[in-house]
């Protein structure tokens, strides 16, 4: 695994970019259309979702260390989607700038209220993709972004899930082989994932296989199957 590969600086831009990639996408994908990656659920229930989790972070960032934490609620579907996201998105910007430096609660632990901007770019690149799928659009993001998303899920959102006792911790190494070497688990290598970055995201958040068509396993397939079918997310 690798240091962070995007700017700090950077985290809120491209936050408010995935945002109106979002929301463009809230007024196009037909509503209720399944979404491949999250079974069960429909476009307007992944809006209603994002809609929820900005909310839950913009309050977040607002709450002390080591205060109670806010309940973590999905909001039933708006009647007007698009625009209840659209003003979701909007206080969850004015609440991290109006001090990035505060200190307060993230999914690590005590950090600053600027530390949701890339969190929360992060989950809003997740679901974009989701309503791309369901409405048969390409999935894009640059680069780097979507680089350090993967690293997040190793720095930042697997060792959250094991914390909750959401997971279990690997007791196995897993390589994922993209535009960088990144490492799951701490003890030795039993495997490697090969592929674009992309679809080595969409392998973490669950949305794919690692026997997916763009993925290359070698080692212990089981071993990497059984590892990388856990709730390494949220």
């Amino acid at each position: 695994m690798t240091g962070p590969v995007v700017a700090p600086g950077a985290h809120r831009d491209a936050l408010v970019a995935q945002q109106a990639a979002f929301l463009a996408l809230t007024r196009t994908a037909p509503p209720d259309a399944g979404v491949p990656g999250c079974p069960g659920w429909t476009v307007r229930d992944v809006v209603a979702h994002l809609t929820g989790v900005h909310r839950w972070a913009a309050a977040l960032s607002r709450t002390a260390p080591g205060a109670p934490v806010p309940p973590d609620e999905d909001p039933s579907p708006a009647d007007d989607p698009a625009a209840a996201y659209a003003a979701a998105a909007r206080a969850l910007l004015a609440a991290l700038d109006e001090d990035p430096d505060r200190p307060c609660t993230t999914l690590a632990g005590a950090g600053r209220a600027g530390d949701w901007y890339r969190r929360q770019a992060h989950e809003t690149l997740v679901h974009t993709w989701d309503l791309a799928d369901a409405a048969g659009a390409p999935r894009t993001g640059p680069a780097d972004r979507v680089a350090d998303a993967v690293e997040e899920v190793l720095d930042t959102l697997l060792p959250r899930q094991v914390r909750l006792g959401r997971t279990a911790a690997v007791e196995v190494g897993v390589e994922l082989l993209g535009s960088r070497r990144w490492r799951l688990g701490t003890g030795p290598v039993v495997a490697t994932v090969a592929g674009p970055d992309t679809e080595l995201l969409r392998l973490l958040w669950g949305r794919t296989t690692s026997t997916g068509t763009a993925l290359v396993v070698a080692g212990d397939r089981g071993r990497a199957a059984q590892v990388l079918a856990a709730a390494l997310t949220p």
